[in-house]
């Protein structure tokens, strides 16, 4: 009776709002957030950077999880689901991936577990190295769209504000059609590189993957972690996997450092078919934690540590252009920048230096450099992020060590690392380089993500040193503190990274303790 009851009073939601506000792509759906790897969620409804100034921005909770750490490796980045319609009502929720096998999923309104899946592949993996660390690599992901994500919407969840309004005194109830959004006599003509904004459906089937140690990937229910289908082989056991993403009914994962005697490259498996594709990356191996990016055709781009940038057809991963930096090492994943509606790549050198690369004239000369840094002090940043701000100036972000020569604005003196923000601005046609910011200093800095103009980057400690994580909250236009964790978390984050949604921030520690800061609600 109640099961049926619910169904019932679900569909009349779905039928009774159908003006409500679109979701749009704001889910956390993999690592980097979109196929790009931008690392920007475009708007939220709470986050700015005003509003994380306010004591009402704080530590919501601290959850535990039973998982046990390889070497630096712990907690995957949290892939979001903000709105989930099941037999146990509306949910809100996280998956995690634990480096001993493990996949946890949390309701983050009410931080609890809402299940959880332990894979026993654990006693088949190889004694950890700091190149091999063995275990589950690579984060989990939802399916993703090639497209470049919506502007300008917020989605639907529990953290979003309402639409209501309220009669003049005495004149009566507001009418409903005060409260519809307005409607515009023309609809905007849509971008084909663009991702259309949709509203919220109350039906469909939602999975999250896993590819765990022993080379499967795990289909599994977002409502309760059971399996859809069997587990595909996918990769070689015991592979360093990295960047995991499902994009058009086919997953993509690159392979790294010969773990396992696994060559490194780029593996593809047609979920239809269950027959795998590779790329072999050859001398050189893939650089990067977050994997191939796509652009919004679906090509994909990959970056290799024998200064290689590379790309790659969909599906069938054939080798379609590549540029070659002589002398060079790339230390970090591309990131797809959209910019005059045209892909550039920014890729990250071992120096610290950025390159810029033309995606339609791949095999040229970069378009623009950044200087280097010292290489005493070099850091690897493993991946970019990149934003375009409300005067459509676009930023292109990147953990660095030391400080810089010149170039850019600094927010105090830096004597370990720091992130660096650089614009790009149009030069005879093109965009390159041009001045911008340098953060206060941080400790082994993790790759940073952007908020609706406001850079969220973590210090991430130090384990020999005992030294925990800071999370910081940056203005996005100037790189200055807008608000910091101070001593809330207590271990190092050495291997992780940052997720956001639903106007919350999440960090996973090496202990096991997952973090969300954000805004209370009322429960």
């Amino acid at each position: 009776m109640m099961r049926s009851w619910f169904a019932l009073a679900a569909l009349s939601l779905g039928f009774a709002f159908p003006w409500s506000r679109p979701a749009g792509a704001q889910d956390w759906t993999t690592i980097g957030n979109d196929a790009q790897r931008s690392s920007w969620i475009r708007s939220d409804p709470r986050i700015s950077t005003s509003s994380v100034q306010t004591p009402e921005f704080q530590l919501l909770w601290r959850m535990q999880l039973d998982n046990q750490p390889r070497l630096q490796n712990a907690l995957t980045p949290p892939v979001l689901l903000d709105f989930l319609i099941s037999h146990r009502g509306f949910r809100s929720l996280a998956f995690v991936g634990g480096s001993d096998g493990n996949v946890f999923a949390m309701d983050t309104d009410l931080a609890r577990m809402e299940w959880e899946r332990r894979f026993g592949v654990a006693a088949q993996y190889p004694e950890a190295t700091p190149d091999c660390p063995g275990g589950m690599t690579a984060s989990l992901t939802r399916r993703t769209n090639a497209a470049l994500p919506a502007l300008g919407s917020f989605g639907s969840g529990r953290r979003s504000p309402g639409v209501s309004a309220v009669g003049e005194p005495k004149q009566g109830a507001a009418l409903l059609s005060e409260t519809r959004p307005p409607r515009t006599t023309e609809a905007p003509k849509p971008n084909p590189r663009q991702q259309t904004p949709q509203r919220r459906v109350l039906s469909g089937l939602s999975v999250v993957y896993a590819l765990t140690g022993d080379g499967s990937l795990r289909t599994m229910l977002v409502s309760n972690g059971y399996d859809h289908v069997p587990p595909i082989p996918f990769l070689p056991p015991n592979a360093n996997a990295r960047g995991l993403i499902v994009v058009d009914d086919v997953a993509y994962a690159a392979t790294s450092s010969g773990c396992g005697g696994v060559a490194g490259g780029v593996w593809a498996l047609d979920l239809e078919t269950k027959k795998v594709a590779s790329w072999k990356s050859g001398s050189g191996s893939v650089a990067g934690t977050a994997g191939p990016a796509l652009a919004p055709d679906s090509t994909l781009y990959v970056a290799t540590t024998d200064g290689r940038v590379v790309a790659l057809e969909s599906k069938t991963l054939k080798q379609i252009a590549v540029h070659r930096a002589s002398g060079v090492s790339f230390v970090s994943s591309p990131v797809v920048i959209d910019y005059n509606d045209k892909d550039y790549l920014a890729v990250a050198a071992k120096d610290g230096s950025l390159h810029l690369l033309d995606a339609a004239n791949l095999g040229g000369a970069p378009l623009s450099k950044t200087p280097g840094y010292s290489e005493a002090l070099n850091v690897e940043p493993g991946a970019l992020a990149t934003w375009r701000d409300a005067a459509n100036v676009t930023w292109v972000l990147a953990p660095v060590g030391g400080s810089p020569g010149s170039g850019l604005s600094a927010n105090g003196t830096v004597t370990n690392s720091a992130i660096a923000a650089w614009k790009l601005a149009e030069t005879n046609g093109r965009p390159a380089f041009s001045g911008g910011w340098l953060s206060r200093d941080l400790e082994s800095p993790l790759p940073p993500i952007i908020v609706n103009g406001v850079v969220f980057a973590a210090s991430g400690g130090n384990l020999r040193s005992s030294t925990p994580a800071v999370l910081y909250a940056f203005d996005g236009a100037n790189g200055r503190v807008l608000w910091d964790s101070g001593k809330t978390i207590t271990a190092a984050a050495p291997a992780t990274g940052l997720a956001a949604g639903g106007s919350t921030v999440y960090l996973g520690a090496h202990d096991g303790s997952l973090y969300a800061f954000g805004f209370p609600i009322e429960h």
